[in-house]
């Protein structure tokens, strides 16, 4: 285990920051290091994440925390709007108690970067955070529109950069390849 822990970046317009994420907890768990994920956005059900990490056992533990995806280019309801910030609000306070338990060598916020963007985590508190945590806890940060703040203090920093994707050709999200 590493005498400092990181804090990892991966955020951008391409696909492949949560599969990242994925990939280096896979690594970890290989390597006998304790993992948890927090999705602060995915609400569950449907994800081949969650069947492939629990067949993965006890070093691993995946936490759909979310209340389904904000949709950017759409106006949410107040109604749902409030859904999404109490959702946000109670993976916030798991995040401080598990980033405190000691039990975890990384841990993967996904989506956080998105929950700052609509206003459903503070951006204050994720940096308070950061700078706070116990020193030898990995943290990774997923998703789009990372804020600059955190890019400053970050260790590493990804950016997916999307140069085609089969979206564009009409094709839909493909079960194990995109969820």
């Amino acid at each position: 285990m590493a005498e400092r822990g990181l804090i990892l970046v991966n955020t951008g317009e391409g696909k492949g920051k949560t599969t990242a994420a994925l990939g280096l907890a896979l690594r970890a768990v290989g390597d006998g290091l304790r993992v948890l994920i927090l999705q602060f956005i995915k609400s569950g059900g449907g994800y081949g994440e969650l069947k492939g990490i629990a067949r993965l056992g006890e070093s691993i533990e995946i936490r759909p925390m979310g209340n389904g995806f904000v949709y950017h280019r759409q106006e949410q309801s107040a109604e749902a709007m409030a859904a999404h910030k109490k959702a946000a609000a109670e993976a916030w306070a798991m995040l401080e108690r598990e980033v405190q338990s000691d039990v975890w060598d990384i841990i993967i916020m996904d989506e956080i970067n998105y929950a700052m963007k609509f206003g459903l985590v503070s951006e204050e508190k994720v940096l308070s955070m950061l700078k706070a945590k116990p020193e030898r806890l990995h943290v990774v940060l997923t998703g789009r529109d990372a804020p600059e703040s955190i890019i400053a203090i970050a260790d590493t920093v990804t950016e997916m950069r999307m140069v085609k994707h089969a979206y564009q050709k009409g094709i839909k999200a493909m079960k194990g390849i995109e969820f």
